[in-house]
């Protein structure tokens, strides 16, 4: 039995039900001095159970609280209009405070918060709504919505039958029945792709948890599932996308953060794996598998970095032994050992050894033939080899899968160069030597040679001849690949000493007869020793 008694009513700007009236006047929806006592025996709510409400004067002693409370509500509703959310959401926090009981403040804070992308923070509110005002059926509409989005299919469908059946609005009657008949189809997907999981048809099930999640977006259970399903069908990194959305709308979710770190680690990708396990250490710091799989990922990423310093100081011996361990801490990943490779490949190119970085690159380049890296790194070894076409047909290999590389685009000029340079008269063959020898090695290489074909040496006029010509050659060879400038413009594929390639012509100074090298000391090479050779 409800008994309502009327003090001075003003003008409530609410439906004209006595139920309706209370709950304008809790949420000061009225103009002007007024005061509503009901008192409800049997129902849930009670607007006033007592008389020490009722001033002398006949006006309310919480008028005050219920006027900051619409202040705030309005303000609120105003801020939330011209989409200044965190402000709105302070204001609907104050008239929460002001006043726990109305549903008003909770159905209004719960909009902010869905727009904020808050749901797990709504979906509280709207329930508090509908405990404070069984026949809102706008706010339980809602909350079937969100449990819907979050797989909660029994608790989503029992919130759109009740609206069904709480006299709703057309509009509201339509969009529940849709959601019923949504509700319905999810139940009948989730059955399915359940039972293609368990009979190990991972495509199918794909297939039914891609249709659910296109409605479920929250469900972190059915996230998982796809993931593993991923995992089953050799597509890890779409495994990963599934697994992060399910550690974060699954509370401590330790679970998804080693599995991810795992995942990243069959990857190769090492520092990602260390990032994933830490999180799931921050939930549980005596989790037993991230602990072990932390100090796993910590080792190897250690001598990687290590790896990457020491090559970036040069010293390229050290980087080569350094991934050697890496290959030897973690035998069972083959991408740790690929990826160890490419990069000792890179040291040995780099540090100068053509025979052990062919070999080396090779090897990578069995498993991945389009490995840009490894197809650089081989073509410079082929370079310094003098195995200019091989070194050709790997930069052009390269630059169809990189061709904004300039590195590429250089390199393959050069060997381009290189290969015609060949064809004429390359100094590094002239002297036997290799093209990264020192040049202690191409004065040695020099003294021999010139001490060899010194035209003195022979008396046929023909083998004179042919003694001079050689002789010419090998001084030349030793002038360019003894000057540092003249020696780089030959390794960049120019011939110094050729009118040909020299850009504005002038002649070739080295073309010279055996005459003009006479009196020439071919063993002054600016060293403290002379010889004086005399030739009968």
């Amino acid at each position: 039995m409800i008994i309502f008694v009327n003090f001075r009513i003003a003008h409530c700007q609410c439906e004209s039900s006595l139920w309706e009236k209370a709950n304008c006047l809790e949420a000061g929806k009225s103009k002007g001095p007024f005061l509503f006592l009901v008192l409800e025996f049997g129902a849930q709510r009670t607007a006033s159970t007592s008389m020490a409400h009722i001033p002398r004067n006949g006006v309310c002693a919480e008028c005050g609280v219920n006027a900051d409370v619409e202040k705030h509500l309005e303000l609120g509703k105003k801020l939330l209009a011209a989409g200044q959310l965190a402000d709105a959401l302070s204001q609907f926090h104050a008239a929460v405070d002001g006043d726990p009981d109305n549903y008003i403040a909770y159905y209004r804070r719960a909009t902010v918060f869905l727009a904020m992308g808050k749901s797990k923070a709504a979906l509280p509110d709207l329930t508090k709504v509908i405990e404070l005002k069984m026949d809102f059926t706008a706010a339980r509409l809602q909350r079937g919505h969100l449990l819907l989005k979050q797989g909660k299919l029994d608790e989503a469908e029992d919130d759109f039958k009740k609206v069904l059946k709480s006299n709703p609005s057309e509009n509201e009657e339509k969009e529940a029945q849709f959601q019923l008949v949504k509700s319905d189809e999810m139940q009948r997907l989730r059955s399915q792709a359940l039972d293609a999981f368990e009979s190990s048809d991972y495509t199918a099930a794909i297939t039914f948890l891609d249709k659910i999640l296109e409605v479920c977006v929250w469900d972190a259970e059915l996230r998982e599932l796809r993931a593993e399903c991923f995992i089953k069908e050799g597509e890890p990194r779409k495994a990963i996308s599934d697994l992060k959305a399910a550690s974060k709308l699954k509370n401590d979710n330790t679970e998804a953060f080693y599995k991810i770190s795992t995942l990243y680690y069959q990857l190769g990708d090492h520092e990602l794996s260390l990032s994933e396990v830490r999180e799931c250490l921050k939930l549980d710091q005596d989790h037993k598998r991230c602990f072990a799989h932390y100090k796993q990922v910590k080792k190897l990423n250690k001598l990687i970095e290590s790896a990457e310093e020491l090559i970036r100081d040069g010293r390229y011996t050290d980087a080569t032994s350094k991934y050697e361990s890496v290959m030897k801490t973690e035998p069972s990943v083959a991408e740790y050992t690929i990826r160890s490779k490419e990069r000792i490949c890179h040291c040995f190119s780099k540090d100068e050894k053509p025979v052990e970085a062919i070999r080396v690159c090779s090897e990578v380049l069995q498993t991945e033939p389009d490995n840009v890296n490894a197809l650089k790194d081989r073509a410079e070894a082929y370079l310094i080899e003098e195995m200019y076409d091989e070194a050709i047909q790997d930069y052009e290999t390269a630059q169809e899968h990189n061709e904004n590389d300039q590195q590429i685009r250089e390199g393959l000029e050069k060997a381009q160069r290189l290969l015609k340079q060949s064809q004429k008269r390359d100094y590094y063959k002239i002297l036997g030597v290799k093209r990264n020898a020192k040049k202690q090695e191409i004065i040695k290489a020099y003294r021999k040679l010139a001490l060899q074909w010194h035209p003195d040496n022979f008396q046929n006029e023909e083998e004179k001849k042919k003694a001079e010509k050689k002789f010419i050659d090998i001084a030349a060879a030793k002038e360019v690949l003894s000057d540092p400038e003249m020696r780089k413009k030959f390794d960049d594929g120019e011939d110094p000493l050729d009118a040909e390639s020299q850009q504005g012509g002038g002649g070739n100074p080295f073309h010279r007869s055996w005459n003009s090298w006479q009196g020439f000391n071919p063993f002054s090479s600016g060293g403290p020793f002379r010889f004086k050779f005399h030739f009968n």
